[in-house]
């Protein structure tokens, strides 16, 4: 395992997940090219999506089946305008690169929305803070250990 891939471990170990880092020979930086690697249906992806809101990070985990409506969660949150975030704040705020976002492991805590829609898959797959890794976890378990609010992500 990489030094990155063992120090999420670890920080998983911390949180009490019991689901182990998965690491695969090439990137897996879309939900589709990791659905294919594990043989799982796109949406039992937890993609870790960094935005900013109100100048901070807003961390959306959402199922690899879903586009996230910033406008519709931004008035769930009752915030201001979300944005897409450079790869530049992505890394800054989570301290792991785009494409390979986890849920957990950053630097700071980060403020997250955990989409609903993930519940739906008795075993989600979320990235493990590189575009080489992920692990196996759940949606009541994301919620958990992110301190997320969850919710509908997608515009119903």
């Amino acid at each position: 395992m990489s030094n990155a891939t063992d120090t999420f471990s670890a920080c998983l170990r911390g949180l009490d997940v019991p689901g182990q880092v998965v690491e695969f020979s090439t990137e897996v930086p879309t939900a589709a090219a990791a659905a294919e690697q594990l043989g799982c249906e796109v949406g039992a992806i937890a993609n870790s999506l960094v935005f900013t809101c109100d100048d901070e990070p807003l961390l959306i985990i959402a199922s690899g089946a879903h586009r996230v409506d910033t406008k519709h969660v931004a008035r769930l949150l009752g915030s201001g305008r979300i944005r897409r975030a450079t790869p530049e704040f992505v890394q800054a705020a989570t301290g792991q690169p785009v494409g390979g976002v986890g849920p957990v492991g950053h630097p700071q805590p980060i403020r997250t929305v955990v989409d609903r829609m993930l519940a739906d898959h008795p075993v989600v797959w979320a990235g493990a803070g590189t575009k080489h890794a992920m692990f196996p976890t759940t949606f009541d378990e994301l919620v958990r250990i992110t301190g997320g609010l969850p919710a509908e992500v997608e515009k119903p």
